[in-house]
């Protein structure tokens, strides 16, 4: 029992989990700041986001495998459809409950947003299946990095501050690219690392359309622009600065991936640049409040 479940929290991919709770946590900090905080939102929220992100992580492992992007040569984490340790079968079921409850929560969000927010989780979860799934899946087509900055950065944090205020706010939008910026950071990891395997299997990503240099320029260029997001509030909120101080420790990790040796060197940056997209999001949100 205990071995089977370490295999769906492998499978659930929690290192990629930050990407779905920063948002989160940062339009929840912005609302409260302008008064707004309710506990049982930020709750059903967060369970709702991290629903999708484990559904969706579900949904590549099952879909990669079945595209051929998945094979034993593939250098990063196991996944366990292709290893076999969870059948074909067993993993569509793991995908119908991931999703299942995330509706179930998103329930919740609907009762507060209404049909808007009907909307988004209904979209958010079609945009989890359709990232690996149908005829032209998001991720192998070279338009992540757009969903990521999109989905995960700027219409979650928005889509959070409008749970918590019922307002929407352009504030929202444009902070929330920061944290959509780094998560694409963590995909270019992903993406450089799995490149000889994703070409192979016709998954053409940029960095398979343009090839190593246009990965090292895009991650840099990420890192970067998450720094300067918060530049445009420094007037209204100049200690949001306060993330300048994650900056530091992404040098040597955009020294590792420029020197581009093996793809095993290039997944250790995945959960580094995690850790520096969840102390930036921390930092920001202290900076915003105080």
């Amino acid at each position: 029992m205990l071995a089977q479940t370490h295999v769906w929290l492998q499978a659930a991919r929690p290192k990629t989990w930050f990407a779905s709770i920063c948002p989160v946590i940062l339009g929840s900090a912005m609302a409260m700041k302008d008064g707004f905080f309710e506990l049982g939102l930020f709750v059903f929220t967060l369970l709702t986001a991290l629903g999708i992100q484990i559904g969706t992580n579900f949904a590549n492992d099952y879909f990669d495998f079945i595209r051929g992007a998945d094979t034993p040569s593939r250098k990063g984490p196991t996944r366990v459809t292709q290893a076999g340790l969870v059948s074909i079968s067993e993993m569509k079921r793991g995908i119908i409950i991931a999703f299942g409850l995330t509706l179930l929560c998103g329930c919740f969000l609907i009762a507060k947003g209404g049909l808007v927010m009907g909307i988004l989780v209904s979209l958010a979860v079609l945009l989890g299946l359709a990232y690996t799934a149908g005829p032209a899946p998001i991720g192998y087509i070279g338009l992540s990095e757009v969903f990521i900055i999109f989905f995960f950065g700027s219409l979650a944090v928005a889509g959070t501050y409008f749970l918590q205020t019922g307002n929407w706010s352009q504030e929202t939008w444009i902070i929330g690219m920061g944290p959509g910026l780094l998560s694409s950071a963590i995909l270019v990891v992903n993406n450089m690392r799995d490149q000889k395997q994703d070409q192979a299997a016709g998954k053409k990503t940029l960095i398979v359309r343009f090839g190593d240099n246009f990965g090292k320029f895009e991650y840099i260029f990420f890192i970067l622009g998450a720094m300067i997001v918060p530049c445009f509030f420094l007037q209204q909120h100049p200690l949001a600065l306060l993330c300048w101080l994650t900056f530091p420790p992404t040098i040597p990790l955009m020294i590792t991936i420029c020197r581009q040796k093996q793809p095993e060197e290039i997944g250790a940056l995945l959960p580094k640049t995690g850790q520096i997209l969840f102390f930036y999001t921390l930092l920001l949100c202290l900076g915003w409040m105080l």
